[in-house]
């Protein structure tokens, strides 16, 4: 793992032209496959055995050499990325990669703690959102992108790629843009599953995928979402990552204090004012083509020309 995390940073050019693994040929058809499977639950090897091999090997204070092997870890995840710093003690190559994934969000704003009282509520929006169920039927649910956009809500992408970046206010939802690719699937599977058996460890990863869970249902989610420049399809059919979405939650749990079910909370909210829909409506009706704009112009000028002459008749026949 050592030798595969420097060969790809910093470019050893000592092992021969035809190596399996760490020639140019290795580096483009077995690399992503190592890649992935780095990330894996049943791969992972402590960064406390990589720092003690490589303080035998070099003699560097154990500090320096965590650091190092942290900053390879995050370069052979994130190339394009260099202002990544995890906080806290990292476990393993897991560990670190979920901790860039929610590095970069605003640490001034903080999730709202849920109110006793409005827990059942909240757990009836979860379940309604992520399974499909009814708990409340006098509570309307806006399960899906499409229908965000029907409600009045303006849907775009975030400041930075923090999965943890999700927020709403005055009709805009922001939500962080992400690739994904092959390795989507497994990546949250397995950050998933780190998050489940680590006592503390958070859940903000879980709560994301169940947020993104909420608001894709079909692949027109999935394309309205692309269009925002949120998601990046690398799968080719939308339909393939609306059923990736909605597979990744299963079986999964989620605290009711999370980050972005206090934004669903929000944004259902937001959903049963009227003045919202009927002026997205309006907007999709009439200012989405230019003709139809010109036309809804028109019939508000010969409106105020109908009434206009209609005055004008009224005062004619009273002076009369």
């Amino acid at each position: 793992m050592l030798e595969i995390l420097r060969t790809s940073i910093l470019s050893m050019r000592d092992y021969a032209w035809n190596d399996p693994i760490f020639s140019d040929h290795g580096r483009l058809y077995i690399m992503p496959y190592i890649r992935r499977d780095m990330l894996m639950m049943e791969n992972q090897i402590p960064l406390s055995v990589l720092e003690k091999l490589l303080t035998v090997e070099n003699e560097e204070s154990p500090q320096k050499n965590m650091n190092f092997i942290i900053w390879l870890i995050l370069q052979f995840y994130h190339p394009d990325t260099n202002n990544i710093n995890p906080e806290g003690k990292s476990l393993h190559v897991l560990d670190v990669f979920r901790k860039s994934k929610l590095h970069g969000a605003d640490p001034s704003r903080k999730p709202k703690k849920a109110d006793p009282s409005s827990i059942p509520k909240i757990l009836n929006q979860l379940l309604s959102s992520c399974f499909g169920t009814r708990r409340d039927s006098n509570d309307k649910i806006v399960r899906s992108a499409t229908e965000l956009r029907e409600a009045g809500i303006k849907i775009t992408k975030s400041a930075t790629k923090c999965l943890k970046d999700i927020t709403f206010d005055r009709g805009i939802l922001k939500l962080p843009p992400i690739v994904v690719d092959d390795v989507a699937g497994t990546m949250f599977r397995n950050l998933i599953a780190f998050e489940r058996f680590h006592v503390g460890a958070g859940n903000e990863v879980t709560a994301y995928v169940f947020f993104m869970d909420s608001i894709i249902n079909d692949s027109e989610d999935v394309k309205l979402l692309h269009s925002g420049e949120i998601i990046q399809n690398a799968l080719g059919s939308d339909k393939a990552v609306a059923d990736l979405f909605n597979s990744l939650s299963r079986d999964a749990a989620l605290e009711l204090n999370s980050s972005p079910s206090t934004v669903h909370n929000m944004v259902t909210s937001y959903c049963k004012n009227r003045w919202p829909r009927w002026r997205a409506k309006l907007t999709e009706t009439y200012f989405t083509n230019p003709w139809a704009f010109i036309s809804f112009i028109a019939a508000i000028f010969l409106f105020a020309l109908t009434t206009t002459q209609t005055g004008y008749s009224i005062s004619d026949y009273y002076r009369r």
